[in-house]
């Protein structure tokens, strides 16, 4: 097995509860048939959740993320995903609680634009 996929295979195992919300609401294709996969690679980095197809990445991010070093390593990090072609949604831990809905409906707003 190669480095990565057991790196990948490792955040999965340590992922938060905010994360272990997201995928339940992502997981097995719930919405618009569209695969999302957990602690994915792309390019150096690994990201929360992409969906290849719709070339969607999306990042939650907790209370760590606030900090001004790690919300200028965020944003290179964003800016390079970007620069590969894929689209960042960026979701706090507050806001998958309090309005997990508002994350569905921005990855079906994506597919919507991607499909004209």
């Amino acid at each position: 097995m190669s480095s990565r996929t057991d790196r990948a295979r490792g955040l999965r195992q340590s992922s938060g509860r905010a994360e272990e919300r997201v995928w339940a609401l992502l997981r097995g294709a719930k919405v618009g048939g569209h695969k999302f996969r957990r602690q994915h690679p792309v390019g150096p980095y690994f990201v929360d959740f992409a969906c290849d197809r719709l070339r969607l990445i999306i990042e939650i991010d907790g209370g760590v993320h606030r900090l001004d070093d790690v919300a200028v390593r965020d944003l290179e990090r964003q800016q390079a995903l970007e620069a590969l072609g894929w689209t960042v949604i960026r979701v706090t831990n507050d806001q998958v609680y309090e309005a997990p809905e508002l994350l569905i409906e921005a990855v079906r707003l994506h597919a919507r634009r991607l499909n004209g």
